[in-house]
């Protein structure tokens, strides 16, 4: 019996149900000439988008082009309102909702989105019949309360508007019986109350610069803009929801805040992609994940086992970043939830077990025009521009960027789960280098000193020197994983980010630091400079943050601050570095953050760093009390007054951090308890556990967390089944 998800079981059927229908020719197992979509054709089909909306806004006098134009919101409101609202009732929907991004909400908020949801239709009064309500005005903006959100200081309870706006970047989409709008989330004037706004503005100032730079280095590109695509990687662990429920830390941190190293680990390199195993739920949980995933339009094309025991990775096709930051945090929620239909809690946290790799997110960044010509592709964007130095000026202003705004990348990776992450062989350094192989660096080297050329990546073959496997090309430069931000051809890897993050403060800070020294480049261009000299100036000054080494070695990380790269191991302080006085000049003259809204964002993350700390803590306190103090009692043995003097040290501290005033020194203060007092305190309940006899403790264990292959099965009466299983 296969461990075969629902979802796949579905698509079986599906296929099984068009085959019976056709000719004798078409049955199930019969020979066909050409592999089919046919089977899929529900894919996509909930993302108002392509031949979906064209279907639906032809029947109304249009077509999807008109949503090519953000002005349709003004001129084809309630066009496209109507065909919204068919394909709402095709699809069996009744409701909608604008769905947007408050801040703060990693780690704490499920979905991490805000939502209101309405129904689509009214009453008539005169004649109590059922009637659709929903209009232009209905679909392309909403007002909410805004006094329960974070907002740090920008606004206050008796100023509660919050308003709002569609996002015509990002499609419309359907699930369950409710369409979402993705919207941006203000106050009554204009400030920014979520993740969103400050990311179009960014995307606003890259592609305004960008043409600029573009149009001296030879390519105009007229009306059409310059975008910015990613790709996001997401790894989360899967546990046993039994053993979840054992555990309050899990439950309310995300985190296991106590927990004796297993007997096994990941030492043996035995779970990085390794088979799939048909004897627990975990493949047919994602085969669910990644079904339901498709019918939104949200192509997770790979998925794989990760480093740790328990520990998984999806990876989708990249695109342009609004959509797919909204799409990663729809995926997030379906894992979620489609892991407790499955015996299973995914755990999103980015350090959930000790001792064993946490979970990032790596942020793929590439910037192009939107009609497709890719700017970090050498070749490309040498040939549309019909300049050999195109790639050279590009990478130079990059490169810039890194050395001046390493602080701004620190700060948008400081989620707090990040504290326990960065370094230590499975994530980079707080150390803030990019990475660009030998190969591009000698090329930029060249430049650099004056000369002038096109760049050809080198490449290199293997031969395995058997005859069965023939020689084969790979690229010259190898991966290094160590580095924070390395180029990865077309594209730069931001490895940094957490797994539980919102990126699109990640992607706000990566536009707005390279919009800058675009602008820069295009202002002196205007001002009679040559271009080549002004990028390579830039170069020189910038040359230190070129690191191609291993950074996970500590002589080189101190290399590497001696020279003056960016390092703030503190995710508090680097988070204070939002309201330093270059990056508030930085964000005002980008148009992407006033004083006052990066003021706001800074107390918002330091509220929220102390308020986890503050969940721990407490979380921790009771775990000692309910769980750990009974257990040493009923065995009669283990660090009884040990135990007893850390509840009140907790205590204590939790209300020293309470009487602070000032986000960040409450936030300093949550940092010293988390990773140090905890530390400690955690050490004293790990022996705890080491000498309680197995019987006796009641808190679900490392082994019977992390272990799915040998702790966990599919019960074949629970399984249906299907053709000749």
């Amino acid at each position: 019996m296969l461990a075969t998800s629902s979802a796949a079981r579905s698509l079986l059927l599906r296929t099984a149900t068009r085959a019976a229908a056709a000719p004798a020719a078409a049955a199930v197992g019969a020979a066909r000439s050409l592999a089919s979509v046919e089977p899929y054709a529900d894919y996509g089909k909930s993302l108002f988008r392509g031949r979906v909306a064209d279907e639906y806004l032809k029947k109304h006098g249009s077509s999807s082009d008109v949503l090519d134009d953000p002005g349709w919101t003004k001129t084809h409101a309630d066009t496209v309102a109507k065909a919204v609202l068919d394909w709402a009732v095709d699809r069996g929907a009744n409701t909608y909702c604008h769905w947007f991004q408050p801040m703060a909400a990693s780690g704490v908020r499920h979905g991490m989105t805000g939502q209101v949801q309405n129904m689509m239709m009214k009453f008539n009064r005169s004649t109590n019949d059922v009637e659709f309500d929903f209009d232009g005005g209905n679909l392309t903006k909403g007002e909410t309360d805004g006094s329960s959100f974070p907002n740090g200081g920008l606004r206050a309870t008796h100023q509660a508007g919050g308003y709002l706006a569609l996002d015509t970047s990002s499609p419309i989409f359907l699930r369950g019986d409710t369409v979402f709008i993705p919207s941006a989330f203000v106050s009554y004037y204009g400030a920014a109350l979520d993740e969103k706004t400050p990311l179009l503005r960014s995307n606003a100032c890259l592609s305004a610069h960008g043409k600029r730079v573009l149009a001296h280095l030879g390519l105009d590109i007229g009306d059409r803009d310059v975008v910015s695509n990613i790709g996001l990687e997401q790894e989360f662990f899967l546990v046993p929801r039994d053993q979840f429920y054992r555990r309050p830390d899990l439950q309310l941190t995300g985190r296991t805040l106590v927990g004796k190293d297993a007997p096994r680990g990941q030492e043996m390199c035995d779970h990085y992609m390794a088979p799939p195993s048909l004897a627990n739920p975990a493949l047919a949980c994602m085969q669910e994940m990644q079904d339901e995933c498709w019918r939104l339009g949200i192509p997770l094309k790979t998925r794989h086992r990760e480093v740790a025991p328990g520990q998984y990775e999806f990876a989708p096709l990249y695109g342009l970043n609004t959509t797919q930051v909204d799409q990663n945090l729809m995926v997030m929620q379906i894992i979620e939830e489609v892991a407790a239909r499955h015996g299973l809690a995914a755990l999103m946290q980015e350090k959930p077990f000790n001792e064993v790799n946490g979970s990032g997110k790596h942020n793929n960044w590439s910037i192009a025009t939107d009609d497709g010509v890719m700017m970090l592709h050498p070749a490309k964007i040498n040939k549309a521009t019909g300049n050999t130095n195109a790639f050279a000026i590009i990478m130079s202003a990059i490169v810039a960027a890194v050395n001046e705004h390493g602080d701004l990348m620190r700060m948008s990776i400081s989620s707090p789960g990040n504290d326990f992450r960065l370094g230590a062989c499975e994530a980079p350094p707080a150390i803030v280098s990019t990475y660009l192989g030998d190969d591009i660096t000698s090329y930029l080297e060249s430049f650099r000193d004056g000369e002038s050329g096109e760049y050809v990546p080198s490449k290199k073959t293997l031969d395995l020197g058997a005859r069965e496997v023939l020689p084969f090309e790979v690229p010259a430069e190898d991966r290094n994983r160590t580095s924070p931000f390395p180029y990865g051809g077309a594209r730069f890897e931001f490895r940094a980010v957490g797994s539980a993050q919102n990126v699109s403060m990640v992607n706000t800070v990566l536009n707005t630091i390279v919009a800058e020294k675009f602008e820069e480049l295009a202002d002196a261009a205007d001002a009679g400079k040559d271009i080549d000299e002004v990028a390579r100036e830039m170069l020189k000054k910038s040359w230190k943050v070129i690191f191609n080494g291993d950074n996970y070695d500590e002589a080189c990380q101190a290399e590497l601050t001696e020279k003056g790269v960016w390092r703030i191991d503190s995710g508090v302080e680097a988070i204070a570095r939002l309201t330093a006085d270059k990056n508030v000049a930085l964000f005002e003259k980008m148009g992407v953050l006033s004083k006052e809204e990066c003021e706001s964002r800074q107390n918002v993350l330091h509220d929220h760093y102390m308020g986890t700390v503050d969940i721990e803590a407490k979380t921790l306190v009771d775990m000692i009390n309910q769980h750990i103090i009974p257990s040493v009692k009923a065995a009669g043995l283990g660090p009884l007054s040990e135990l007893e003097g850390a509840v009140t040290t907790l205590k204590s501290a939790v209300a020293e951090i309470h009487a602070t005033e000032g986000s960040h020194q409450a936030a300093q203060l949550s940092r010293v308890l988390r990773l140090e007092t905890m530390v400690d305190i955690r050490a004293v309940c790990d022996a705890a556990e080491e000498v309680v006899p197995a019987n006796l403790w009641t808190l679900a264990t490392y082994k019977e967390l992390l272990f799915l292959d040998s702790h966990t099965t599919v019960a074949p009466e629970n399984e249906t089944a299907f053709f000749d299983e």
